[in-house]
């Protein structure tokens, strides 16, 4: 895969990958798809004569009805689940079952138009972040995903922020690899069945991504909600289009292979779908290269599982370093953050302790302790628990008392309970007893109070 337009290729390293089986992309920095060359092999005519009369079997209106019905599936899904949108999802849901009415080609473009603006506004306020180190150097329009719709070309082409970009090149990744399954099946790219004709792209290959789309967007939602995204990552031309740097674009190439198994059980489904279309071929099914299901089944082996796309790296959120998994800060703003969340936290506090609760708490607490030493008499003492006894006996062994039982037992504070088992204050004679009985000091036996 080829970032860019610089450099020269060979005929020779050409030819070199088609013997390895392998693909050449080359992809603009701006995310349209330059060339996509892939492995040539020998396809079946009759497969590509029922794709060039899709639309007179009436085949092009079944492959279009199931395209959008599973992009709307996971559009629902997306906007229920991830975004929270309970009526936006109902109202997709809703444009769905509609799908199943369509008679025509424009009924479902028209079906799939409504359901997107349902879709696309439930991200328009979706916040995205960058770390607080690059927040100066960031315009505000790029603080939010906005709308798709680009103000320089009224589409999602040349977006003017960094959410909508990557989503466009990661788009177009999609697109090569729905070129390369067609291709590989022998379907020819550009005859499809929902888009309009244009110079401009492959059909076919427009019509395959529409299934992937929502993948493609729970990737990039998942990466916004939970990591930031780094101001040098992204560039700004002239006319106000954003741009992906080639290092940071080069890092999103490394989904491809997930987007390759998304479209691979499609490309098939609509290969089989086409090869129904002629009778005296009904019985037989075309062949599953991309998946190999049919090779799977006979040897008894699951399904092919699709594989995640690398995850997002994990950043700092003050300063942008890289941190390890679990957590969100790297050690030197960690400390920072904590420092300034502590003299937040004892403003609070002190704030709150001086409401007129708090006092009305603490007068009443005075009152209840002041009756209580004023009750109290010496001869209410046993005779044994001295001072003496207390200091040498009773507070040494509170250390191993838990400060939440002094404060059940004596109905104190847990600072004052804190200060009493650590030595820092003594306690009224009147709690000596109870302490003692807590940290089984006894003496004599205690005789009844007259």
């Amino acid at each position: 895969m080829l970032i860019g337009s610089d450099g020269m290729v060979t005929f020779a390293a050409l030819r070199w990958l088609a013997d390895q089986n392998a693909a050449f992309v080359m992809l603009d920095r701006d995310g349209s798809v330059l060339t996509v060359t892939g492995p040539v092999g020998p396809s079946d005519a009759r497969l590509r004569r029922a794709q060039s009369l899709a639309h007179q079997s009436g085949a092009a209106v079944e492959i279009a009805r199931g395209l959008i019905s599973q992009k709307l599936e996971g559009q629902e899904k997306l906007a229920r689940d991830a975004l929270g949108s309970s009526a936006a999802a109902q109202t997709i849901a809703s444009f769905r079952c509609l799908l199943t009415s369509a008679n025509s080609i424009q009924e479902i473009r028209q079906i799939e138009s409504q359901a997107a603006q349902a879709y696309w506004s439930t991200w328009r306020t979706l916040p995205v972040n960058f770390p607080t180190a690059d927040l100066r150097r960031v315009p505000e329009h790029w603080r939010t995903f906005g709308t798709r719709k680009s103000p320089i070309t009224g589409s999602p082409r040349l977006a003017v922020n960094p959410a909508n970009a990557m989503l466009n090149y990661m788009y177009a990744l999609l697109e090569s690899e729905a070129r390369l399954a067609a291709a590989s099946l022998g379907l020819d790219p550009g005859i499809g069945f929902l888009h309009v004709d244009t110079d401009a792209r492959d059909r076919l290959a427009c019509d395959l991504m529409e299934a992937g789309r929502p993948q493609v967007d729970a990737f990039l939602l998942d990466w916004i909600i939970k990591q930031p995204l780094r101001r040098e990552w992204f560039f700004e031309q002239r006319d106000g289009s954003c741009r992906l740097m080639a290092s940071f674009a080069s890092r999103l190439s490394e989904s491809a292979p997930a987007w390759r198994q998304t479209v691979a059980p499609v490309t098939e489904w609509v290969s089989r779908v086409l090869w129904s279309t002629f009778k005296q071929h009904r019985r037989t099914l075309p062949p599953t290269h991309l998946t190999q299901s049919r090779r799977r089944e006979g040897k008894g082996k699951p399904h092919l599982h699709i594989s995640a796309p690398p995850r997002p790296p994990r950043l700092c959120r003050s300063c942008g370093k890289q941190v390890t998994a679990g957590y969100q800060r790297c050690g030197s703003c960690k400390l920072a953050v904590c420092r300034e969340e502590l003299v937040k936290a004892a403003r609070k506090g002190r704030v709150a302790s001086h409401s007129p609760e708090a006092e009305a708490k603490r007068g009443e607490g005075r009152r209840r302790h002041a009756a209580a030493i004023k009750a109290w008499k010496p001869s209410h003492q046993p005779a044994w628990l001295k001072q003496d006894t207390y200091l040498g006996e009773v507070q040494p062994r509170l250390a191993q008392v838990a400060i939440r039982a002094i404060r059940t037992v004596l109905g104190i504070s847990k600072s004052y309970a804190t200060n009493i088992r650590s030595g820092t204050r003594m306690p009224h004679p009147r709690h000596w007893k109870t302490l003692a009985r807590l940290v089984g000091v006894s003496g004599v036996i205690d005789t009844p109070e007259t």
